[in-house]
């Protein structure tokens, strides 16, 4: 059951992603810790008109991306898992490097470290190499890989349908008590 969370959000494009984690997981009481890159900030702002501020007053705590010495980057903090939502395909390098160059991917790092669930919402398409050897490599230390790809077997109607049906699925991965991603129940004849 997921009580802590660690969120990060990154310069790919889908900042509503991470939001809209924020918001479901504030919905469920679950307690987030964020860290936003500059990137981040950007696409926000560019994608979905919010500021610094207003994103970072979706979570519980937030924490500026130069400050290695917060809480996340050591393993004694116990969160439960952590998500970057999305994923860029910068930090999915620096993380799969164990780079380490900044809080988001030291947080990333101590999660794989402490062998907690570390879910990357990657965007980016379509992929090259060193795109995918990233992925095996992060994937290989225990991480998930999670683009976040719709399915339209439901009929979705709105952008915001899909959405929400992959942060759904993403907390229902986790094991977040309510989480409600839509159960396939077979072909109707």
């Amino acid at each position: 059951m997921t009580r802590r969370l660690v969120v990060g959000i990154t310069g790919a494009s889908g900042a509503v992603y991470g939001v809209r984690l924020l918001q479901r997981t504030r919905e469920l009481g679950i307690e987030t810790h964020l860290v936003v890159t500059a990137a981040g900030v950007l696409n926000a702002h560019h994608e979905l008109g919010l500021d610094r501020a207003a994103v970072e007053g979706l979570a519980s705590q937030a924490y500026a991306v130069g400050d290695v010495g917060a809480c996340v980057a050591s393993g004694s903090f116990p969160a439960s898992a952590m998500v970057v939502a999305p994923c860029s395909m910068k930090s999915l390098a620096a993380i799969a490097h164990g780079l380490s160059d900044n809080l988001l991917t030291r947080a990333a790092d101590v999660t794989l470290k402490e062998r907690r669930p570390l879910l990357l919402m990657v965007r980016e398409t379509p992929f090259n190499l060193a795109h995918l050897r990233n992925m095996t490599a992060v994937t290989e230390m225990g991480g998930i890989v999670f683009p976040p790809l719709p399915a339209f077997y439901h009929r979705p109607t709105s952008i915001d349908e899909l959405v929400s049906e992959s942060v759904e699925r993403v907390l229902c991965l986790l094991g977040a008590d309510k989480a409600q991603p839509r159960e396939w129940t077979g072909l109707r004849r």
